[in-house]
């Protein structure tokens, strides 16, 4: 294959304006491990990794990438990228194991050590309150079904920015609130593995409560960071002009999109989807909508491709004939620009953030390099798409890649590679990839750029 000029990475690096944010992006639970150690408790991933079957390669998040105690040199490598932004999340049950109540100092140490050591870098931190990890005593009594959990999190949002919020460049409440609503309650194929519509319903109302208390409370607080929250939003495109795949579509952009988007920018649920869910619809109390509307500082989207949607259902994305990443999931970078321009078209959102991009490919170290030019591509046709939002007018602020490291992919376990540094999980050992040096070669041209 030809390279593509268009990709190169100072061409690229010409479309982006000099103060934009990059980035890598990572999770608590999927890097950290020690799970067990200074005073942390399970969390609900903890507990669903023992259930049997529901992890493809029977593996845990006990050890993952040993980040807890590699975290110097972790940051070291995510310098040496040359990116200025560091996305990652806190582990609910390692500051507060029980979800209320008391709180665990050396919990608390390791982000301040972690904040601290960004900021020493040159980095800025962009913290996420929620990325998945309830803690496991809160899930035992409702969990996010449950509306006092709500306000359990405004307690732990706030504790969390008294301890570093005067450091972080941003604070996002929740990452990606439809998968743990729908994949955690509904399919129940994450955690805490839940198989009920109504539930996964109440669930997502909740978080999305909770997210408008906590911003209320963190700026009555007086935290001076931005805040906003994290979704993962597609674009979903019907299979043909008929009026039954056009429908199927229309719901399927009102359970992926709509149904987070709109409360939050509308101060209201869909009608369509509401006469849609019917009995299952959540129950929302005076004010609640009121509360999720709560103006946010921007708004994060992760994506990594579209959905094409028929009468009977999604597509098979090996139907459409498309390049597949590891996970199954049809290369499609102009979904991107696609979203984007419909995100500021519909929506009155006062910025953006591309907070996840990456692909899973199939790749190994071996004498000491890992090539991956599939991934390489991807990310660098993914920029290109962000590049044209940006042309076209989108408050676009920022991308950030994921994932800086290999690691837990959730119940996928260990087998799929989102990393652009590979991890050999056996002796911990770390070795950037191709993608790596394309990324690190386009930021120092963002840099030169600058510097002219």
């Amino acid at each position: 294959m030809q390279p593509d000029p268009s990709l190169d990475p100072a061409t690229l690096a010409a479309r982006f304006p000099p103060d934009f944010t990059w980035g890598v992006a990572t999770s608590a639970f999927q890097i950290e491990g020690a799970v067990r150690e200074d005073g942390r408790a399970d969390s609900i991933w903890d507990v669903f990794c023992r259930r049997p079957g529901a992890i493809a390669d029977g593996s845990d998040g006990a050890l993952a990438c040993d980040h807890y105690h590699r975290w110097q040199e972790d940051l070291d490598l995510v310098a040496r990228l040359g990116v200025n932004a560091y996305r990652f999340s806190v582990s609910w049950p390692r500051v507060q194991p029980q979800g209320h109540g008391a709180w665990n100092p050396r919990g608390l140490d390791f982000y301040e050590r972690l904040v601290d050591g960004l900021l020493q870098r040159g980095i800025a931190p962009h913290l996420t309150l929620n990325h998945w990890d309830l803690p496991q005593a809160l899930q035992e009594g409702g969990g996010w079904a449950a509306r006092d959990t709500a306000q359990r999190f405004v307690d732990y949002a706030r504790g969390v920015a008294r301890r570093l919020g005067d450091r972080l460049r941003s604070l996002t409440t929740h990452n990606e609130p439809f998968v743990q609503a729908v994949l955690g309650h509904e399919t129940g194929i994450f955690a805490p593995g839940l198989q009920q519509r109504a539930v996964a319903l109440q669930v997502a109302h909740h978080l999305l409560l909770s997210h408008g208390m906590a911003l209320r409370a963190l700026r009555a607080d007086g935290v001076g960071c931005d805040l906003g929250i994290v979704l993962n939003l597609a674009p979903v495109q019907p299979a043909s002009e008929s009026p039954q795949d056009r429908t199927r579509a229309r719901i399927e952009d009102g359970r992926l999109v709509r149904w987070y988007m709109d409360p939050l920018f509308r101060g209201s649920y869909p009608a369509d989807m509401l006469e849609e869910f019917g009995a299952d619809a959540p129950t929302v109390a005076d004010g609640d909508l009121g509360l999720i509307a709560t103006p946010m500082d921007f708004l994060g989207v992760n994506y990594y491709s579209r959905s094409v949607v028929g009468a009977s259902g999604a597509v098979d994305p090996k139907a459409l004939g498309a390049e597949l990443t590891d996970m199954g999931w049809e290369v499609y970078p102009g979904g991107l620009t696609e979203l984007l321009l419909r995100l500021h078209r519909d929506y009155p959102v006062p910025a953006l953030y591309v907070t996840e991009n990456g692909a899973a490919f199939r790749d190994e170290c071996v004498g000491g390099r890992v090539d991956d030019p599939a991934r390489t591509r991807y990310i660098a046709r993914h920029i290109a798409a962000a590049a044209q939002a940006l042309a076209a007018g989108v408050p676009l602020r920022g991308f950030m890649v994921w994932s800086l490291l290999d690691n837990f992919e959730w119940a996928s376990g260990y087998a799929k590679r989102f990393g652009i540094v590979h991890v050999d999980y056996a002796s911990q050992r770390r070795t950037p990839k191709a993608s790596a040096a394309w990324y690190r070669d386009f930021l120092l041209a963002m840099r030169q750029r600058a510097a002219a």
